[in-house]
């Protein structure tokens, strides 16, 4: 097979989550939500707007993932 120069492309499709949330979870969230439209000089943002930029947040904060992450893409390389 020819090796070409664009590897596999990501399947990118948006993939829907039904999650139940504690009512103090949706209380702070919904806060959140109120206190950032504040500050933005907005309307309130509703929690679920609010859950995937806090999760790409946390990931992306969080340097043992990080770290872990890289080790596994690293396994799949060299399996390649």
């Amino acid at each position: 097979m020819t090796k070409l120069k664009l590897g596999p492309i990501a399947d990118d499709t948006p993939v829907k989550m039904a999650v139940e949330l504690p009512a103090g979870l949706h209380r702070a969230l919904t806060l959140y939500g109120e206190l950032l439209g504040r500050s933005g000089g907005q309307g309130p943002v509703a929690p679920q707007k609010l859950v995937v930029p806090m999760l790409e947040r946390f990931l992306a904060s969080d340097r043992g993932f990080a770290k872990a992450r890289r080790n596994v893409n690293a396994g799949r390389r060299t399996e390649d």
